[in-house]
Order: C-alpha cells, then sequence, then structure tokens
C-alpha cells in the first residue's frame, strides 16, 4: 500500500497516511478540521541490472579511450557506406534464359 503526504492549508500541518489505492483522498485536516491537499515530490528512480549504462551494450570492449576510438571509426565507415549506397545502381540486366 502506498504512503501519501498531505498537508492543511489553513494551518500547515503535513504528515503521511498509508492508504489502499481505492481509498478516497484525505480532505479534512486531524488538528484544525481545515482542507488538506495532497503533497507530491518527486520520485527517486534507481535503475539496477544490465543494460541501463552505455558500456552494457557494447561486446568486448569496455569504456576507455580505445572504445572511444572504435565508435568514431564506426561512424566514419558509416557515413562512408551511406554515400556509397545514396548512389543509385546500374540497371541490372534482365537474362532470360531460352532452355
Amino acid at each position: 500500500m502506498p504512503t501519501y503526504q498531505y498537508a492543511c492549508t489553513e494551518c500547515g500541518h503535513a504528515f503521511e497516511q498509508v492508504q489502499s489505492f481505492s481509498d478516497d483522498a484525505l480532505t479534512v485536516c486531524p488538528e484544525c478540521q481545515g482542507r488538506l491537499r495532497k503533497v507530491f515530490n518527486a520520485v527517486g528512480v534507481v535503475f539496477k541490472g544490465s543494460g541501463f549504462y552505455r558500456t552494457d551494450s557494447r561486446s568486448g570492449s569496455s569504456a576507455t579511450d580505445g572504445a572511444a576510438t572504435s565508435s568514431t571509426e564506426t561512424k566514419t565507415e558509416t557515413k562512408s557506406e551511406t554515400k556509397t549506397e545514396s548512389k543509385p545502381a546500374p540497371a541490372a540486366a534482365s537474362s532470360t534464359s531460352s532452355d
């Protein structure tokens, strides 16, 4: 069950309340009977396990200068391949076999 934070708009009383997802939000301050509002905070996210770091997707290389060099070389090769592939291919001669 989640814990929700509430704060009173009139007296400033702040507290936490454990509630089910299906429970209605609290609306009355237990201190002064004033109006409550939910307080929302940033959620902390922790990435655990493999696949979250840049080096996890590379096989056989580490995050050293060598990996940066090979990455740069790969980008250069990709650009030259792209230029080669962008040229229109010569029309292939159609061969009809009449056997």
